[in-house]
């Protein structure tokens, strides 16, 4: 008897549905599941959990960590102890991304001043915001784990400080798709000629079908790259292309079960509707000269104040999220291009207009109550002089420090004129109301109707979550209105 003849006659029948019961089931769930899957990940627009306070979000991120020290929280402790050796206390156990030694005491060259019938105390850098700070919650006592840039803008914005998760943007559009179905349900603007530390997974859909991602646009040429005709290709060609790939692709899909097939057919289909929906949108061009006047825009030109008169537009247009990078905040004063005396002035003027602008804007036009705006960075600056070159440096900065820094919200369900949280004398700890990453993260998703501690998605075995496996992310429920 061969081999060949003595094997099959051990795999009988019998054998096969006694030795193969996980396959078998393994391919009922594999031929029941993608089905299923397939009819959820779509941009087509879902039911919230509950009833939401905001349809959309603007977020505007600062790529670096803005002191909280020269913006939002005065320290008379510290500019009394400014110039004097560090505490050893303050020092022992701790890590530092560039200090060594021990670093003198700094305190702020800017006056501050309270604003608004709240009274909230803002730096005259602020001049603008000052103007709108009762429309925002100011959140002075943010907290993190991370005190290098990537890890730490990975975990505010996907919920994990390795790379591979989905980010903030991709899980809101996930769990309520977008309105519009000629533009993406999250879009991307950059501004400060470089992307943040941790690149494009920021925006990415990680976990999630790709068509969750974010959509980067830009201000400067075309919106959106490679999103036009080839030369020689017309718009009815494109059309006939498309249902010749479709058609392709759903054949693939019955074969497979793949869902990222019909999510593939899905982004081809909204690439060829964008080509006609994204260049009216992005088209700053078309606002009164009054608007233009309000945010400091200028069309064609790359900068943030384009970015935020475009943010109107798209959440406007009923797009889901939109999501502002700032780059330019680092301020290490190991030159005279990030000394918080030469440098932050600029960085704060770029945004100080715009930033206003928005709140304004979307105030008037009656969507500030239905947009949702954050602002701040993956973590704050250090009460004490970096002087990484030690005391030959005529520049002055702040090392990264993940303990203490601030954030304000303002719009969709926020009470304004709120100062939540504090820090000790000299800025140093949370010393009232700490508020982590989580804490954000569950707070953004409740405001717009989804229970951050159910919304999941399938992941190797688990329920993935934007808030991470377990409970710790509190609703941080003094902030709402």
């Amino acid at each position: 008897m061969s081999p060949g003849f003595e094997f099959a006659q051990h795999v009988t029948r019998r054998h096969f549905l006694d030795a193969c019961q996980i396959g078998l089931a393994s391919m009922f769930l594999g031929s029941v599941r993608p089905a299923t899957a397939a009819q959820e990940h779509t941009l087509a627009p879902k039911a919230p959990h509950y009833e939401p306070k905001a349809k959309s979000v603007i977020y505007l991120h600062m790529a670096g960590g803005p002191s909280q020290l020269e913006l939002f929280d005065p320290k008379p402790e510290l500019q009394k102890h400014s110039g004097t050796d560090c505490p050893q206390h303050l020092l022992e156990g701790k890590r530092f991304a560039f200090i060594k030694g021990v670093p003198q005491l700094l305190g702020t060259p800017y006056r501050f001043q309270q604003a608004g019938q709240s009274g909230t105390w803002i730096s005259e850098l602020l001049p603008r915001f000052a103007g709108v700070a009762d429309e925002a919650a100011i959140v002075r006592s943010m907290t993190t784990e991370q005190f290098n840039h990537a890890p730490a803008q990975l975990l505010l914005h996907t919920g994990n400080a390795r790379l591979g998760s989905a980010s903030m943007g991709a899980w809101a559009t996930y769990g309520l798709g977008s309105e519009n179905r000629d533009l993406p349900g999250f879009v991307v603007l950059v501004s400060g000629n470089k992307t943040p530390s941790a690149g494009k997974s920021l925006w990415g859909s990680g976990f999630l079908p790709s068509v969750y991602q974010g959509v980067q646009c830009r201000t400067q040429g075309e919106p959106v790259l490679f999103l036009g005709n080839p030369e020689g290709m017309s718009r009815s060609l494109r059309r006939k292309t498309l249902d010749a790939l479709g058609d392709l692709n759903r054949l693939r899909q019955e074969q497979s079960r793949d869902p990222d097939t019909l999510a593939r057919i899905e982004q081809y289909e909204l690439a060829y509707r964008m080509q006609v929906s994204v260049p009216e949108v992005m088209d700053i061009s078309r606002e009164p000269d009054s608007i233009h006047s309000l945010y400091g825009t200028q069309p064609g030109k790359l900068s943030f104040a384009n970015n935020c008169l475009l943010a109107r537009r798209l959440v406007e247009n009923g797009v889901r999220f939109v999501q502002l990078y700032d780059w330019g905040w680092d301020h290490h004063g190991n030159a005279r291009r990030t000394d918080i005396r030469y440098d932050l002035p600029d960085r704060a003027r770029d945004i100080d207009r715009p930033t206003a602008a928005l709140i304004k804007d979307l105030k008037q036009r009656g969507l500030l109550d239905q947009t949702l705006i954050v602002w701040g960075g993956e973590f704050g600056r250090t009460p004490m002089r970096e002087n990484r070159q030690g005391d030959k440096t005529e520049y002055y900065g702040r090392d990264h420090h993940p303990d203490a820094f601030t954030m304000w919200l303002a719009g969709g369900g926020i009470k304004g004129g709120v100062s939540y949280g504090s820090t000790d004398d000299i800025g140093y700890h949370v010393d009232s109301d700490p508020v982590t990453p989580r804490d954000l993260q569950a707070t953004l998703l409740h405001l717009l109707g989804l229970d951050p501690y159910q919304l999941h998605f399938s992941h190797q075995g688990l329920n993935q979550r934007l808030i991470g496996p377990t409970d710790e992310g509190r609703i941080v429920r003094e902030l709402l209105a």
